[in-house]
């Protein structure tokens, strides 16, 4: 690995005043600290690591779209984007602290060890100083443990499951998406006053951390509420046909599905369970229905008519009214021609929230950027006010409650929000037990 040694001092914090909007820092010359990467010349660069293969391409290939913006908003091209309405002023749109930004990508093919490999490339081969991405929470933990390791810091992508910012976090990892237990707490109340309390629900679960988590999450949830959990199934990762697991489904006395899917899988396997017929049952004298947890625009394209009237949660969507989300659908509509996935959101967001940390602490010591995230408040990027709660980097947001729309008006309108769930009702404890058995450690700068 390609260690520069400086001489730099210690992160001072300045203190925030208000929602996002941070005194500058101040980096003295009291310490010496090397870091891992430590840029030297007028460039900086960072790693956008996606799966560019696999099951989930299609929210790697937004999310590739949506760097490539980022990147040229923090250089001074373009409109700005979400620099216009972030309520951080510290980036200026000449880099990151003067420097141009460059950029690597690589392929995480949806697998752990080929995302490991692609990010350790990244950091070793090509002086990345920060990796961010991917959209599989088993990708997320193996990668953010590398950057741990290594001493950079790791911007997760989508990463859903709960153990991204439970028992596997790290000091050295950030995560801006939802999850799982988020999912659940803003679904059940709807899911309440939509189906009522006797329900019994089966589950077909991705065979993985995201998928366990998420399963765990939604299936307390709903029993809280009087439902009764019939049956749980995981499934491959790398299936594509789940007519063998919706089989057993028809006959198993449930009358709600809950699909524990992302991606392609998910698309496959809803489109299964309407080819059995599933929707068109009546159980237990009640009609038949399918819950899918965690939704994209995306996933909905693939899966079609499939999608109408089932609901699930999302991230963000992209006919949200708030000035930032219109600030960044107008620019990513007019440099790709059509509207941004909550792929695309996230992983924007997180390549700003990470230059603006830098900006504001005044150094790319990954230590330094890490005290400036932690506990840091922010406005403008969507979603409303959003903390990176200190404890365990993870970002509390409102939540968003979707159904696939009846009568879309094109391929891009294909959800609806129902419910803008407030960040109060999705918070909780950092010992909460779904979350509990890791520790955050401390920060590691690869000096």
């Amino acid at each position: 690995m390609t260690n520069t040694v400086s001489r730099r001092g210690v992160l001072q914090r300045g203190a925030i005043a208000g929602a996002g909007v941070a005194l500058p820092t101040i980096f003295t010359a009291s310490s010496a600290a090397a870091y891992t990467n430590e840029p030297t010349g007028g460039t900086v660069t960072l790693g956008f690591n996606v799966p560019q293969t696999g099951a989930y391409a299609d929210e790697g290939a937004d999310e590739l779209r949506a760097y490539e913006l980022a990147v040229e908003h923090l250089n001074g091209g373009g409109d700005g984007g979400m620099m216009n309405t972030f309520s951080s002023k510290a980036l200026q749109g000449n880099g990151i602290l003067g420097k141009k930004v460059n950029f690597v990508t690589g392929d995480t093919q949806t697998k752990s060890d080929a995302a490991r490999a692609s990010a350790k490339s990244m950091i070793e081969k090509d002086g990345a100083v920060m990796i961010t991405g991917g959209s599989s929470s088993g990708v997320a933990i193996a990668v953010q443990g590398l950057c741990q390791e290594a001493g950079v810091i790791f911007m997760a992508g989508l990463t859903h499951s709960n153990d991204t910012t439970g028992k596997d976090k790290k000091a050295n990892g950030f995560r801006h998406f939802f999850n799982g237990y988020m999912s659940a707490a803003a679904l059940a109340p709807v899911l309440k006053n939509l189906y009522g309390t006797d329900r019994t629900a089966y589950h077909l679960t991705a065979d993985y951390t995201w998928g366990w988590t998420q399963e765990e999450s939604i299936a307390a949830a709903t029993e809280a509420m009087g439902w009764n959990t019939v049956n749980k199934v995981r499934t491959p990762l790398a299936a594509t046909d789940f007519s063998s697991y919706i089989a057993p489904v028809l006959n198993s006395g449930a009358d709600v599905l809950v699909l524990n899917h992302y991606g392609g899988n998910m698309v496959n396997s809803l489109t299964n369970a309407v080819q059995f017929g599933l929707r068109e049952k009546v159980v237990n004298g009640k009609n038949f229905e399918i819950v899918v947890p965690l939704y994209s625009r995306l996933m909905a394209k693939g899966a079609g008519e499939n999608v109408k009237g089932i609901h699930g949660s999302t991230n963000w969507h992209w006919t949200l009214q708030d000035e930032g989300s219109k600030a960044f659908v107008k620019s990513f509509g007019t440099k790709y021609g059509f509207p941004p996935s909550q792929a695309a959101h996230t992983v924007y967001c997180q390549t700003m929230l990470y230059a603006d940390a830098a900006q504001r602490a005044g150094t790319f010591n990954p230590c330094g950027i890490a005290e400036a995230l932690e506990g840091y408040e922010f406005d403008g990027l969507g979603n409303g006010k959003t903390l990176y709660r200190a404890d365990d980097h993870q970002c509390f947001k409102d939540v968003l409650v979707v159904r696939g729309k009846e009568n879309p008006t094109s391929e891009f309108d294909l959800l609806e929000v129902v419910e803008v769930t407030p960040r109060a009702q999705v918070e909780y404890a950092p010992d909460h037990p779904m979350f509990a058995g890791g520790q955050l450690g401390s920060c590691n700068s690869g000096a």
